[in-house]
């Protein structure tokens, strides 16, 4: 399991699709939108299943390459509770 040693997070899950819906919308693909961000196109992958449970640093370097304020992806993900896994 990649990510948390404690399971995947629904907070993880809406993230990711969060990143992965604003990324479509402005018409990028994972590869581009990795390489803007400095990240490798594997790694975002997960990011946008949920599956790993990125550092501020790395949302912020997402967040700046969708154009967006880092607030935008993360606004009401403390309501949300409950591990998938």
């Amino acid at each position: 399991m990649a990510g948390t040693e404690k399971g995947i997070t629904q907070r993880q899950i809406v993230l990711g699709r969060r990143i992965a819906e604003r990324r479509q919308r402005l018409g990028l693909g994972q590869e581009r939108l990795a390489l803007d961000a400095g990240l490798h196109r594997t790694y975002l992958t997960t990011v946008e299943r949920g599956m790993r449970n990125p550092s501020l640093e790395t949302l912020c370097r997402i967040a700046n390459a969708l154009g967006c304020d880092l607030a935008d992806l993360v606004r009401g993900l403390q309501a949300e509770t409950g591990r998938v896994e």
